[in-house]
C-alpha cells in the first residue's frame, strides 16, 4: 500500500541530527539498498521495513518514526547492522529511537514497554532476570493473565522457569545494579521525563 506524505508539514529539521547525536551512527551514509530489510527475520510484523525507518530519519519523519510499531519488533538481532555495506549499526538505531519514543510517550506497542518494565523491575529487585517474576508482572500490567499459560508446565518441568529468583553471590553486585538504576531515574528527572 503506498502512503503519500507531505513532507513540507512533516519534515523535522533536526531529527536525524538528534538521532546520529545519540546514536552514534552516520545515518547520512544510508544509500537504500535495502540489506537491512532483506535480512531482517522479522521484517514481516513490521509497518515500515528497516530502510524506510532509516529513509523516514533522512526525511526528518519524527512522528511517523517514532510512532511505528516497527521499531518496538525490531529482534535486536543485529542481521541489518551486519549486512549493512556502509556498517551503519541499524539495530543500534533502533534501540535509540525506542528510547526516543518513551521519552516523547510516542510509544508504538504498548505491550513491549509493558513487558520491557516488567522485566526491568525484576533485574532492579534481584540484580537479574527472574522469569516467573518477568512473567506474572507483565501479566498484571498488560491484563493478559492467560496469554501462553499452557507454555508454563512445559518450561517447569525441563527447569527452564526456576520458582524462585537466581541467587548472586555477592551483595556488592546487587548493590551496583541498584546504582546503575539510580543513575538512570536521576538523568531522566533531569531530562524531564518518565524513568
Amino acid at each position: 500500500m503506498n502512503e503519500t506524505i507531505d513532507l513540507i508539514r512533516s519534515k523535522d529539521p533536526t531529527f536525524q541530527q538528534e538521532v546520529e547525536a545519540e546514536s552514534g551512527q552516520n545515518i547520512s551514509n544510508c544509500y537504500q539498498c535495502g540489506n537491512c530489510t532483506a535480512g531482517c527475520p522479522a521484517a514481516l510484523d513490521y509497518d515500515m521495513m528497516p530502510n524506510q525507518v532509516m529513509r523516514g530519519i533522512q526525511l526528518g519523519l519524527r512522528d511517523k518514526v517514532l510512532g511505528s510499531q516497527a521499531i518496538y519488533m525490531c529482534l535486536s538481532c543485529s542481521t541489518c547492522s551486519l549486512r549493512c555495506p556502509n556498517s551503519i549499526d541499524i539495530a543500534g538505531v533502533m534501540e535509540t529511537l525506542r528510547h526516543m519514543a518513551r521519552r516523547t510517550n510516542k510509544v508504538g506497542v504498548k505491550r513491549v514497554e509493558k513487558f520491557w518494565l516488567s522485566f526491568l523491575d525484576t533485574v532492579r529487585a534481584f540484580g537479574r532476570s527472574y522469569e516467573i517474576g518477568t512473567m506474572a508482572l507483565y501479566m498484571l500490567r498488560s491484563l493478559r493473565f492467560w496469554t501462553d499459560v499452557d507454555l508454563a508446565p512445559k518450561a517447569l518441568m525441563k527447569q527452564k522457569l526456576g520458582l524462585k529468583p537466581h541467587v548472586i553471590p555477592s551483595k556488592e553486585s546487587v548493590e551496583a545494579v541498584g546504582r546503575i538504576f539510580k543513575r538512570y531515574q536521576e538523568r531522566a528527572k533531569r531530562e524531564g521525563v518518565r524513568p
